[in-house]
């Protein structure tokens, strides 16, 4: 009990070193706490990128990259022929689709899935069978491009209307609630997928795009020149890219691609989850020594691509936020390693009186080292109350994020001068939510603890160093 009172008392005695050492602590850990907060805000703003991408559970993608342009296949890959060819005469507009040319006015309406080439949909059960994967369902991601042609098109003042072009994800019923981009969907009004629906001409659409365009439960969506009924609207992670329109996969196989190629029984995109996280590499080597062609991607290698302020953001929070709280740690210890050792100089007196008192060296040093743990115990509060300040003031001030994901269109454009392979970035923003964990609260509670300790044990060092006789001839 008189070590608890006798630490009380030298305390308020020495109150403004006290507090001095206690807040140099403080901001130390405070900044720590702040630059952790920061960092995880950024990384869960990173990881909901990327489940808005893939979906719940998915730990990796599978896809097989397009095949080789063609020249003669009229703007698309395939064998020559294939695909829509558009030619302008002085008589108007010629479409030709599969060596098939019509004249005048008309609606296309084509389903392309160029950005990957597909699969069997027995890969999916071959993947699911490796060691280290709990799942693995087959998806069609497409796009239904829809333009209209006008007669005079070609002719003296006459134009190209815009063409009109949305997202397409072939979903298999059965697994959609577990992987793929629609496990991450909460239902905003109708119903979800069932079992009964694997076969029919039935929708489910992403609500954003929904209010975009004006539709609602009930309506029908065209897709392919095939009427699908919305059942149902869902809603999307903030900071996802999710597809504008789900519909059975088995139907989407059966509406073919604009190239005239239908997708029975082929999916272009592979979920695949881990039985856990550590499994993740292993499982991505296995599929791509059963699958040499195709390409095996992580969310570890999608975020590399990932740019924007959201990548820098990263790169600075993990950088230079590291290294200034490590500066200011250093700081922070020195100082109060310094004014400890300043503080046991100036209570030779009083530990000569001590020991007079018959108080053994090792009882004097464990009265400081009492004394530096208290002070750094209450750096460590203060430091807790200014990390979640610091933490506050993040998400108070901080302007949303944003990622850009660059992906190839699988187009073809032929110029004169070549051809190309066009892309397209998709830009969200993403809210920075600064969150302070009970791991980054321990973590910091500890260190201050230790600057505590670590200026104790320099004190108690200069307390070694003091000879009885010098201590005690101070007293008087």
């Amino acid at each position: 009990m008189f070590f608890f009172t006798y630490l009380a008392r030298e305390l308020r005695r020495r109150m403004r070193q006290a507090i001095f050492i206690a807040l140099g602590l403080a901001v130390g850990v405070g900044l720590v706490i702040t630059v952790t907060a920061a960092s995880a805000g950024v990384r869960n703003a990173q990881a909901g990128v990327l489940k808005g991408l893939y979906g719940v559970g998915t730990d990796i993608t599978v896809t097989k990259p397009p095949p080789a342009f063609n020249p003669a296949s009229g703007g698309g890959p395939g064998p020559a022929g294939s695909g829509t060819r558009v030619t302008l005469g002085p008589g108007g507009a010629e479409v030709c689709t599969n060596n098939k040319c019509t004249h005048g006015a008309q609606s296309l309406d084509t389903l392309s899935g160029d950005a990957s080439s597909p699969l069997s949909a027995a890969t999916v059960g071959s993947i699911g069978r490796l060691h280290g994967v709990a799942a693995a369902a087959g998806g069609l991601s497409l796009t239904d491009r829809q333009l209209t042609i006008p007669a005079n098109l070609g002719q003296p003042g006459s134009s190209l209307p815009q063409p009109v072009s949305f997202t397409v994800q072939g979903t298999d019923i059965a697994t959609a609630a577990r992987l793929g981009p629609l496990s991450d969907a909460t239902l905003a009004s109708g119903r979800e997928f069932t079992a009964a629906d694997a076969d029919k001409d039935v929708a489910v659409v992403d609500k954003n795009y929904a209010i975009a365009t004006n539709l609602t439960v009930g309506k029908t969506i065209t897709v392919a020149k095939t009427k699908f009924t919305i059942i149902g609207l869902v809603a999307q992670p903030q900071g996802s890219t999710p597809p504008d329109v789900y519909i059975p996969l088995a139907r989407a196989q059966a509406l073919g691609t604009s190239t005239g190629n239908a997708l029975t029984g082929q999916v272009n995109t592979i979920y695949v989850t881990a039985a856990s996280a550590s499994d993740i590499p292993a499982v991505q080597q296995e599929i791509a020594r059963l699958l040499p062609t195709v390409t095996v991607t992580t969310p570890s290698s999608l975020a590399s691509q990932i740019t924007g302020s959201l990548s820098s953001t990263a790169k600075l929070a993990g950088d230079l936020g590291t290294w200034l709280s490590i500066l200011v740690l250093i700081a922070a210890f020195a100082v109060a390693v310094l004014l400890t050792m300043a503080a046991v100089s100036r209570r030779v007196r009083e530990f000569g009186t001590l020991k007079a008192l018959g108080w053994r060296g090792r009882r004097i040093v464990a009265q400081v080292m009492g004394e530096s743990m208290a002070m750094g115990l209450l750096g460590a509060a203060a430091g807790v109350g200014l990390g979640f300040a610091g933490a506050a003031i993040i998400n108070a001030i901080a302007p949303d994020l944003t990622a850009i994901l660059t992906q190839p269109t699988g187009e073809h454009i032929v110029t004169p001068a070549g051809s190309s392979n066009p892309t397209v970035s998709h830009a969200v923003a993403v809210p920075l939510s600064a969150s302070v964990s009970a791991a980054a609260i321990a973590a910091a509670v500890l260190l201050a603890i230790a600057g505590g300790l670590l200026a104790g044990a320099f004190g108690s060092w200069r307390i070694s160093r003091l000879r009885p006789a010098d201590a005690l001839s101070k007293v008087g």
